[in-house]
């Protein structure tokens, strides 16, 4: 369902794009659990399908717990946990969140 998803993102039909990403990541929490890579992954795809519907609010929602639980479960410097550190980023500039560049110590 996934590739299907994706299929459709890349058309630009969010409206059938959307619903099928939600509901592979709920067959995914359901099947594989919450903290099954793949399913993360599959939140990680939904957040950016609400990215590009304009829904950024509930995307930001999404990756904030997402790089929680890549941090968690496969340690913070994994590509998976630096791509959606990134992505949520990305989403809190386009948001007007100037926190995203002023550097930490």
């Amino acid at each position: 369902m996934s590739n299907l998803a994706g299929a459709y993102l890349a058309m630009g039909d969010l409206g059938q794009a959307i619903p099928l990403y939600e509901r592979t990541l709920a067959d995914s929490e359901r099947v594989l659990g919450a903290d099954h890579p793949d399913t993360l992954l599959s939140r990680n795809n939904l957040a950016g399908a609400y990215a590009q519907a304009g829904r950024i609010d509930d995307a930001i929602t999404l990756l904030e717990q997402l790089v929680t639980d890549f941090e968690r479960v496969l340690g913070p410097e994994h590509p998976h946990t630096l791509s959606a550190r990134h992505n949520l980023a990305l989403w809190r500039e386009k948001a007007g969140d100037t926190a995203v560049h002023q550097p930490t110590d």
